[in-house]
């Protein structure tokens, strides 16, 4: 353990989520020193310990990322005597986050008027697909289908194609962070007013936050954006680009900025008025590509990084996981860090962001196994080793 002052030391957090959405928001709270008790069924650990299409000794690959600075404790919550000690642990909680369908803690005894009741204190963040109110709350909300109604999902891919996804799971990491964001505004609320709320995080709105100008566009002016594969529309030059050993990502699409580009590119690109100004590169997109991609294929990625660089032009690599692992500069910032896990070994994986000069984040242990905390935590609890047996036997922990 570090003896770091961490943001976040002395806040316990009881997570009930699983998969990714809820244990993200999980993670990012844990990452800054709070204190996280991830609760999973007995017998019925988490998806997401073997969940991807890599794995390893049946372990999930992202497991030990949104499982870490986590405590497991496993308990029954479809029963009473669960149900019991989890509200015996909301006493000792400041926040609680779930990720369960809508309705589902209700029917347990343990929904946010109750939990209030026993700790009127608590932060209680609730991710769903649809949110905790409207006609369509009561359904299953999985990432896909939040990313499809709010919009993001007909933006991917090629224009004359079905639309595509991105490789990552977007739309539950983006509301886990949205929840907690929510988080952090409720216990900052709660230091004035003593009191902890509910945090609604629903996918779909999550993703329409991301959404730009997209809604008001067709409001106001009747136009519906299009998938448009690499590009932005009307914004050039500002896209991928093929070098003779790879690709890259130039962006020119200020007049400064293109000016730059064209000179380095020993052209006049920047005197013609098709190509002079903002709206002409936007007219002209697809063959000032064009003209741009047959300069830097007759280079390598390293020539054209350079020149871009020298001449202040932003361009950089499209990465792929070998690149970042390789990355100088990734490295420099520890952007990824190196965990011990007790079966994968030392474990590569993304650091913590975002970075705090005085009590910065960090990661103190891997994911833990199943149920490899009950016995401490229900001892804080009060529960003696014959309780302890007595539940075992009983299948509540």
């Amino acid at each position: 353990m570090t003896d770091t002052k961490r943001p976040l030391d002395g806040l316990r957090v009881i997570e009930l989520g699983q998969l990714i959405a809820g244990p993200f928001c999980g993670q990012l709270l844990g990452d800054f020193g709070a204190e996280v008790i991830k609760v999973e069924a007995p017998g019925l650990p988490d998806p997401a310990r073997g969940w991807g299409a890599v794995k390893k000794d049946d372990i999930g690959l992202f497991w030990p990322i949104i499982g870490r600075n986590k405590k497991s404790l496993t308990l029954n919550l479809r029963v009473e005597e669960g149900q019991a000690i989890l509200r015996d642990l909301v006493k000792t909680a400041d926040v609680l986050v779930e990720n369960f369908r809508p309705g589902t803690l209700e029917r347990w005894g343990l929904g946010p008027e109750l939990l209030h009741e026993i700790n009127p204190r608590l932060v209680i963040a609730r991710v769903s697909g649809y949110g905790q109110t409207g006609p369509e709350s009561h359904k299953a909300g999985y990432a896909s289908v939040g990313e499809a109604k709010g919009g993001l999902r007909y933006l991917i891919g090629e224009p004359d194609r079905l639309p595509a996804r991105a490789g990552v799971s977007l739309g539950d990491t983006m509301t886990g962070t949205f929840a907690a964001l929510g988080t952090m505004m409720a216990l900052f609320a709660r230091e004035k007013s003593g009191k902890g709320q509910v945090v609604d995080a629903a996918i779909y709105e999550t993703v329409m936050a991301f959404m730009e100008s997209l809604i008001p566009e067709y409001a106001l002016m009747g136009h519906t954006r299009e998938r448009s594969g690499p590009i932005l529309p009307r914004i050039a030059p500002s896209g991928v680009y093929p070098c003779s050993d790879g690709l890259v990502i130039i962006g020119a699409n200020q007049d400064t900025l293109f000016r730059r580009l064209s000179a380095m590119c020993g052209t006049d690109w920047a005197d013609d008025p098709r190509y002079a100004t903002h709206d002409a590169r936007g007219e002209n997109q697809a063959e000032l590509d064009d003209m741009i991609s047959d300069w830097t294929r007759q280079h390598t990625m390293a020539h054209v990084l350079a020149t871009c660089e020298e001449n202040g032009v932003p361009c950089g690599p499209v990465n792929r996981a070998k690149e970042m692992l390789e990355d100088a500069h990734i490295a420099a910032r520890d952007a990824i860090i190196r965990v011990s896990h007790p079966v994968l070994g030392d474990v590569p994986m993304q650091g913590v962001f975002p970075k705090l000069t005085d009590t910065p984040g960090g990661v103190e242990a891997s994911s833990p196994g199943l149920g490899e905390h009950t016995d401490m935590i229900l001892t804080t609890l009060g529960y003696d080793s014959d309780q302890q047996a007595g539940l075992r036997e009983r299948g509540v922990v």
